[in-house]
């Protein structure tokens, strides 16, 4: 999901980057990964929900001010259509991003990296399932041989492991954030029409007052936030970059190229996310990670070759 695109800017060096969609679609990609990379390196010093509620409450602070005429305006649509804009606030926002950060406590970025690269698939399925959106035999055939990747993946490469169903249970659970994030971009075809400012903060709003119950759980059972420089840059950079900046930058890359050609960039994410893991986490590159990523990267250019099911932006 994106968000309207910025007013060109007046300063030649940002002027400049304003029309360099290539650029613009690789930086959000670097976003998207980091924040991946991140939750991994802070999983066991930030609790998940806290830090994905307060990730939802303060991007919706810093769009309000932008989209509150917006708001104003698209008030009676949202109202009308306030279930619908519950449930996508839920598996967009709530539990896609909550179990996400969650899984990352028990799994490696590399891991994490790669099974993202199914999520459109995953929008594929759900369009499939829900709306009948029949898939060609070159989606069909890329579906099972991305899922057949992220197969490998959770099971380390070690496909006799299914006799013994030993999954990581973080990988399952960042598979589970997939599936939400999947159906989420198959129903949002169906929101109403209103600005992006407008759905955006509403459900920025919605998905982080669902996640304060759990956040204040965390709190009653001791996993507490802890208010130090680590904390406080995690937040700053979650907030800025894969939550603001990427959304932004992603906006102006489609509209400076289209959908179509934007889409593959989706895929640098585990690119950059493989290397900053190894660079600053230490994580080590296994042949069981290229296997999967080769698979997933196969299946999907599989299944996009004659235009895939639905796209759907990267679960973030």
């Amino acid at each position: 999901m994106t968000i309207v695109a910025p007013a060109p800017p007046t300063t030649k060096p940002i002027g400049w980057l304003n029309n360099q969609p290539y650029l613009l679609l690789s930086l959000s990609s670097l976003f998207w990964a980091g924040n991946i990379v991140l939750a991994r390196h802070v999983g066991a010093h930030i609790p998940p929900i806290t830090m994905t509620t307060i990730r939802w409450f303060g991007v919706f602070l810093i769009l309000l001010p932008f989209a509150w005429p917006h708001l104003k305006r698209d008030w009676p649509a949202l109202r009308a259509h306030l279930p619908l804009m519950l449930f996508l606030s839920l598996i967009g926002f709530a539990f896609n991003n909550a179990i996400s950060y969650w899984a990352m406590q028990y799994t490696e970025a590399l891991n994490a990296l790669l099974i993202q690269s199914s999520g459109p698939l995953f929008v594929a399925l759900w369009s499939l399932v829900l709306f009948g959106v029949r898939l060609t035999g070159s989606q069909l055939a890329g579906i099972v041989v991305s899922l057949l990747g992220v197969l490998v993946i959770i099971l380390r490469g070690d496909l006799a492991a299914l006799a013994s169903i030993a999954f990581n249970k973080g990988d399952v659970m960042f598979t589970w954030s997939l599936i939400a994030f999947g159906l989420y971009s198959a129903v949002i075809a169906r929101r109403p029409r209103v600005h992006q400012l407008s759905f955006l903060s509403f459900t920025t709003c919605c998905g982080a007052m669902m996640l304060v119950p759990g956040a204040l759980w965390e709190y009653s059972a001791g996993i507490t936030l802890k208010l130090d420089a680590l904390t406080l840059a995690t937040m700053s950079y979650i907030l800025i970059f894969p939550s603001t900046l990427a959304y932004l930058f992603f906006n102006r890359g489609v509209a400076l190229i289209g959908p179509n050609r934007a889409a593959p960039f989706f895929h640098l994410v585990p690119v950059f996310g493989s290397a900053l893991a190894i660079v600053l986490l230490g994580e080590k590159l296994q042949a069981f990670h290229l296997i999967g990523y080769a698979l997933v990267l196969a299946g999907v250019v599989t299944a996009s070759r004659q235009g895939s099911a639905a796209n759907g932006s990267p679960a973030k």
